[in-house]
């Protein structure tokens, strides 16, 4: 089969995360036509997760070309670029404070950011409970996906935007995602100004990280009065079944967690005692570096699917520049095949490097030297 023009091919995105989401928009701004296929029963089907911030190297480039970038100023918080580092006795050892009209990398509620992308699209664009469970058909096409509800859809192009356990990826490589060795294990914090005024006066208003070399806390403002905290430690990838427990275990968790972080300081480990409701368990994957495949003209990945790494910077603003690099190579090609060799022949060698870089690096988010984590990092869809 001769590949067949964007303009007449049908475009199906799985995952209706910023990078899915990002590429959708481009695509319609320039007149092509896309449909998104997601997991979730709605747009308000779970937690979105914690705060993002977007680089003006990369994020923000691609909301520029979305249309996008003034409305997302006007919703982020510049306040959240401070950072603070402390040492697990409490202490500040450094403080970075972003300067007046700072916009470098403001934070974003990922729900909001999720919420201003979804409302840029055409009415829809999105088909809700769509749960991928393959991809069929030649490399050449057409690709048939194959949905959960025993749905099917041919497609043209397949863009795989489904997070760390895409179900896309099998279509283009036989690579799967490794554990790290670290685990995050995140904890919420509500109206913290009234019911946590100590845990919010050490945080600020963007994110304070303590590590020791084994275990570390990293502390992120989020909107609406929330903080979000994750506690990093070097585990095994089953450590809480491992001790007895499971998640709805809260009590028992933090009997576990005190007894690992009791040389910690008081004010610390109220982030492990005071938290609202359960734990949310965050094993850290990645994918093989390099991770590369054949070209198809018929299917492609962006963000984790595509190049999962550990969460040290990255994570959501690589998946919209290659959301923006897709959908602007898709406007401007004559076939899609050439359109996804384009892309591909940029975003490999960006992600390569990249990844290359982080190689191994979950462990250093236990370290006191370097940044602290990136917390938009999670295994859904990007």
């Amino acid at each position: 089969m001769n590949s067949v023009a964007p303009t007449r091919a049908r475009i199906s995105i799985i995952g209706a995360g910023p990078g899915g989401l990002t590429c959708a928009r481009i695509l319609q701004r320039r007149g092509l036509a896309v449909t998104v296929h997601d997991r979730e029963a709605g747009p308000r089907a779970r937690d979105q997760g914690g705060t993002l911030d977007l680089h003006a190297d990369n994020g923000q480039i691609a909301l520029r070309e979305a249309g996008l970038l003034d409305e997302f100023f006007a919703l982020a918080r510049p306040e959240g670029q401070e950072m603070r580092r402390l040492d697990p006795a409490g202490t500040i050892t450094s403080h970075q404070i972003p300067e007046a009209g700072e916009l470098f990398k403001p934070e974003i509620d990922r729900g909001r950011l999720r919420d201003l992308l979804l409302g840029s699209l055409r009415p829809g664009t999105v088909r809700w409970g769509r749960t991928l469970d393959s991809v069929t058909g030649p490399a050449d096409g057409p690709r048939r996906l194959h949905f959960a509800d025993g749905a099917t859809v041919e497609s043209d192009l397949v863009i795989g935007a489904d997070g760390a356990f895409s179900r896309v990826r099998a279509a283009v490589s036989g690579a799967v995602p490794a554990y790290s060795g670290v685990s995050f294990l995140e904890a919420w914090f509500d109206d913290v100004e009234n019911s946590h005024p100590e845990i919010a006066a050490l945080v600020g208003q963007g994110g304070a990280h303590a590590a020791d070399g084994e275990r570390g806390i990293f502390a992120q403002r989020n909107g609406g009065d929330h903080i979000r905290v994750y506690l990093v430690q070097r585990v095994p990838v089953d450590w809480i079944g491992g001790s007895g427990l499971t998640l709805r275990d809260t009590d028992g968790l933090r009997t576990l967690l005190l007894d690992r972080y009791a040389d910690w300081s008081p004010s610390l480990r109220r982030m492990i005692t005071d938290n609202d409701g359960p734990y949310v368990h965050r094993p850290i994957f990645a994918l093989p570096v390099p991770h590369t495949w054949e070209h198809q003209p018929t299917a492609t990945l962006l963000g984790d699917a595509a190049h999962l790494m550990p969460p040290l910077g990255v994570g959501v603003n690589l998946a919209m520049l290659d959301a923006s690099d897709l959908a602007l190579a898709l406007a401007t090609s004559p076939t899609v095949g050439e359109a996804v060799r384009t892309y591909e022949q940029t975003m490999l060698p960006r992600s390569t490097e990249t990844a290359g870089i982080l190689e191994g690096g979950a462990a250093d988010l236990l370290s006191e030297e370097l940044p602290a984590p990136d917390a938009d990092h999670h295994a859904d869809a990007d």
